[in-house]
């Protein structure tokens, strides 16, 4: 089986790298804010599979190219195109966002190291990581709810599980972002480094975990995600029903003129 370079290598939106044993699966688009179209999807699904299958790779960092880790979906590609969502054409059978459940069920610690806004599928994408660590740059929000719209797996699967359930309500509630010490005091992030000492700092804590034996940290993460979540599967399998019932509505389509025409949205309930 090929490892996560062989099978990257022909990869532009989402570039990996490795080091050791520490892998860095870095979102490239910083012209759009590392915000996702249908290949960036793509590619971070195949990239987060291919890490948790190559034997080598015993510790994943997820980043993006500044200024921002990712802004969440490209709306004008994503939310107003004639797919339907997350990068994919729906299908007959409603099942969880493929890129989603690449992250979360990678068989090896993952880290974020959150560079910039980390906003809508954005914060998702943190939320799938074991452990999340925060340039003094980083902001995050919920952003799905200004859409029209519901979060994704994570959202429901992970952020009661870290903040509790009455801050994930109001995050959720309000769609409000959050900069780097709030994320920290609740809990969001591990914590705070400066903007030019985040990689280094989650690559020295990658290479900390990685030097442990490898089968046994994989068995702790199973443990963790065993006790800590819920069933991301049925959970996000819901979410995207939720999600293309709502992209139905005239709120969702006001949510996302109004985005695109830079305006106020005015939601009217159906």
């Amino acid at each position: 089986m090929a490892g996560l370079l062989e099978r990257t290598t022909d990869f532009t939106c989402v570039l990996c790298a490795l080091d050791g044993h520490v892998a860095t699966v870095t979102l490239n688009r910083p012209e759009r804010r590392n915000a996702l179209n249908y290949r960036a999807y793509d590619e971070l699904e195949a990239a987060f599979r291919a890490a948790s299958a190559d034997e080598d790779v015993r510790a994943v960092i997820v980043t993006g190219a500044d200024p921002a880790f990712c802004s969440g979906d490209d709306v004008g590609e994503i939310m107003a195109g004639p797919k339907s969502v997350s990068g994919r054409a729906a299908p007959a059978e409603i099942k969880p966002t493929p890129a989603a459940m690449a992250a979360v069920e990678c068989a090896k610690p993952v880290i974020a190291a959150v560079n910039g806004a980390a906003v809508g599928w954005g914060m998702e994408l943190a939320l799938f990581a074991d452990i999340r660590i925060a340039s003094e740059k980083a902001r995050f929000a919920e952003l799905f709810v200004k859409r029209g719209l519901v979060s994704d797996v994570g959202g429901f699967y992970r952020l009661p599980a870290i903040v509790g359930p009455a801050k994930a309500a109001e995050l959720l509630f309000t769609g409000d972002i959050i900069d780097a010490g709030e994320a920290l005091r609740i809990g969001l992030v591990s914590e705070v480094v400066a903007h030019a000492e985040l990689l280094s700092r989650a690559s020295a804590l990658g290479a900390r975990i990685a030097a442990n034996p490898p089968l046994a940290v994989q068995r702790l993460k199973q443990g963790l995600n065993r006790t800590a979540y819920g069933d991301p599967q049925e959970i996000g399998t819901w979410a995207m029903a939720s999600i293309r019932e709502l992209m139905r509505t005239e709120d969702h389509r006001e949510g996302v003129a109004s985005f695109i025409e830079k305006r106020e949205p005015v939601f009217r309930g159906r």
